[in-house]
């Protein structure tokens, strides 16, 4: 019984590639490789939590947040790398297969460690800045940027993680190889395909350099009003007023015409249209509008008129400007000032309403008419 269970160890052991000449050496050192690992992310997290309890850091809980996963696997990978690599034919006999396993371990967990600390990099870099704010355009402008090239160096890493780890089989190498030598129309076909990748990466990086576009910036596209929320490498999302998410390909940006109400001043002017009887006081109505303007903590007090900007066969249409903040405090302020303004008319000066107005002619006499002319109001 014993025996046989010696040769069912001695079979799984050369299974991963290690052929013991002396007891179970190399399966041994393998099993002390990992655990080594293990007990290395276990010191790093009981001083990780150590350091957080006396003193909290900010960069400390976010590799908490982002990192663990990785460290944790990485670092035995790492010694199992180095158990494999230990010249020490007197124990072990090396094998292909225990090799591949360890740098396939190490390439994949390596690019996994190096992604996520660039995530930490990036949150670390621009958890001081306020993108929430219309007029923080500097700091949405260095968050974009930050993002985008964090983004560019992920999707490098990942690039290269994988170019090695193809690399590393002979099988891959030499198709790589025999792709990369191949005549003309695969060439072509392959720069065909990324024509348009190429298209978005460029349209990315105009967009952090020109600034065209900033998170949170609000501009109208697609006759819809919204937010950027997220500048991708190949997309743009935007936030709409309603909570919907309109998904563009980042070249619209660069090609297409669209409104930017923050591009260099979030400040903007709200106008406000009454269409009103041709009795109404302006006078009085300038000056009540100019009251619920300076009551109204929303008017920044730059902008400000009323206006009668054109008439009609039964009414005069008075527009009136009020300026904000931002385009939100705009829609409100202007929302403000009409509800108050039309309480107004309606209260004091009703005859000042829309009305529609009716003469019926009943007889010509001495080429004068003589009608009954009546009011209706609409």
């Amino acid at each position: 019984m014993l025996q046989q269970l010696e040769i069912w160890i001695r079979a799984t052991v050369r299974w991963f590639g290690y052929i013991p000449n002396r007891d179970l050496s190399g399966w041994v050192l393998l099993i002390m490789a990992v655990l080594v690992g293990l007990a290395v992310d276990l010191v790093m997290t009981q001083i990780v939590r150590f350091v957080v309890r006396r003193r909290p850091f900010h960069t400390l809980a976010l590799l908490k947040i982002y990192v663990r996963w990785a460290f944790w696997v990485f670092v035995p990978s790492l010694f199992f790398l180095l158990a494999t690599n230990i010249q020490s034919a007197r124990f072990l006999r090396r094998h292909p297969v225990a090799d591949k396993t360890a740098e396939v371990l190490f390439l994949v967990t390596t690019t996994w460690l190096v992604v996520q600390l660039l995530k930490v990099a990036e949150l670390r870099l621009i958890h001081q800045y306020d993108t929430t704010q219309d007029v923080n355009l500097s700091q949405r402008k260095f968050v974009t940027q930050v993002r985008f090239f964090r983004r560019i160096i992920s999707a490098g890493v990942i690039i290269v993680g994988a170019s090695l780890l193809l690399i590393s089989f002979q099988g891959s190498r030499k198709v790589g190889l025999s792709v990369l030598t191949s005549a003309g129309v695969v060439s072509v076909l392959i720069g065909f395909a990324a024509q348009k990748t190429l298209a978005n990466l460029m349209a990315g990086i105009q967009i952090a350099f020109n600034q065209q576009i900033r998170l949170n910036d609000a501009v109208v596209v697609e006759k819809e009003w919204g937010r950027i929320e997220e500048i991708n490498l190949t997309s743009v999302i935007v936030r709409l007023w309603d909570r919907r998410r309109l998904i563009l390909p980042i070249t619209y940006f660069v090609e297409t015409p669209f409104e930017n109400w923050t591009r260099s001043d979030a400040s903007i002017i709200g106008s406000i249209f009454l269409y009103l009887d041709y009795k109404v006081p302006i006078d009085k109505l300038r000056e009540k509008a100019r009251q619920i303007a300076e009551n109204d903590p929303l008017w920044t007090g730059e902008s400000f008129a009323v206006q009668v900007t054109d008439t009609q066969p039964t009414c005069i249409v008075v527009r009136i400007l009020v300026s904000a903040h931002d385009s939100p405090s705009a829609f409100d302020l202007r929302c403000h000032m009409r509800e108050q303004l039309i309480a107004f008319l309606r209260d004091e000066h009703p005859e000042s309403l829309p009305q529609t107005r009716l003469m019926l002619a009943e007889e010509l006499k001495s080429g004068e008419v003589s009608g009954i002319s009546g009011v209706v109001k609409s």
